[in-house]
């Protein structure tokens, strides 16, 4: 039993690992080699490219080639006395210089705007400012300038066309003086040896704007249409409020001052004439009546 015993006992011996058997030197991580050690690829040469070159090249020639160009045509317009807007100043009329439209538009005006222009080249005359001074002139209301090769102008303009006779005070004193005032306001200087029928418009200011002229001139309008063929005896409208329209008419050899309002101008004016010989036995001094109420007619 003792040998058996014996004989079964086993003596048991751990097992090394195999990381245990490996070196020291197989365990270690191998370096890495820094960067600016490794072998880095040459950038491939960019091409010249001559297309590019040419066509810089080429526009270069362009540009210089126009600017040349430019340069002597301009000296060729404006130096070349074949292109000199000329006047001699014995003559009465101007064969480079053409003015056209005018009626009472004074021509002599019209030709000292371009005063600074005789002698040089047509192609140096600035168009834009000598228009914009014809449109300031009185009785231009449109003006259109021409070069004519190779040496002449042609002007060309459209007359105002005059609404009314407009009376304008002067300063604070009772005078006044004539003018022509045209459907948009504008006033305009009366020609000589001229005579226009045009009715006579009080109530304008030469401080006024156009606009404000241009509806006085229109409420003007407005109450002529309405009288129709009674105007004939109207020589003077008032329109200082154009909500309160005056008129001084001549009834029976008389002035009168009617104040007529702003509507049934015709049927007041007609009602005043029908009662005239009535109203004059009740006010034989009066001279100024109100006609705006349409049932009776005040003496003032």
């Amino acid at each position: 039993m003792a040998r058996a015993a014996a004989g079964t006992r086993t003596q048991s011996i751990p097992a090394q690992s195999t990381q245990s058997q490996q070196t020291p030197q197989a365990n270690r991580t191998q370096p890495v080699p820094p960067a600016s050690t490794r072998t880095r690829k040459a950038p491939a040469k960019a091409a010249f490219n001559w297309s590019l070159t040419f066509n810089i090249l080429g526009w270069l020639c362009i540009c210089a080639g126009a600017a040349w160009a430019g340069r002597e045509v301009h000296g060729f317009l404006f130096q070349d006395p074949r292109f000199v807007l000329s006047c001699p100043e014995d003559e009465t009329t101007c064969a480079s210089f053409e003015i056209h439209g005018t009626t009472y538009a004074s021509r002599a005006r019209i030709q000292s705007v371009f005063a600074s222009d005789f002698g040089k080249s047509v192609f140096e005359m600035p168009l834009a400012e000598r228009r914009r001074r014809l449109l300031a002139l009185d009785w231009i209301r449109t003006a259109a300038i021409t070069r004519v090769w190779p040496n002449r102008i042609v002007v060309n303009v459209t007359e105002r066309h005059p609404a009314a006779f407009a009376k304008l005070p002067i300063g604070a004193s009772t005078r006044f003086r004539l003018a022509l005032v045209d459907d948009e306001g504008v006033l305009l200087s009366i020609p000589a040896r001229v005579r226009f029928s045009l009715p006579v418009l009080s109530g304008l200011l030469e401080d006024q704007t156009e606009d404000d002229r241009k509806s006085r001139v229109k409420a003007m309008h407005r109450l002529l249409s309405d009288l129709g063929p009674a105007t004939n005896g109207i020589s003077e409208i008032n329109v200082s409020n154009i909500r309160e329209l005056r008129i001084i008419a001549d009834v029976e050899g008389q002035g009168v001052d009617l104040w007529l309002g702003d509507q049934h101008f015709r049927s007041r004016y007609q009602n005043f004439l029908s009662h005239y010989g009535q109203i004059r036995r009740k006010s034989a001094t009066a001279n100024v009546f109100d006609l705006r109420y349409d049932d009776r007619i005040i003496a003032k």
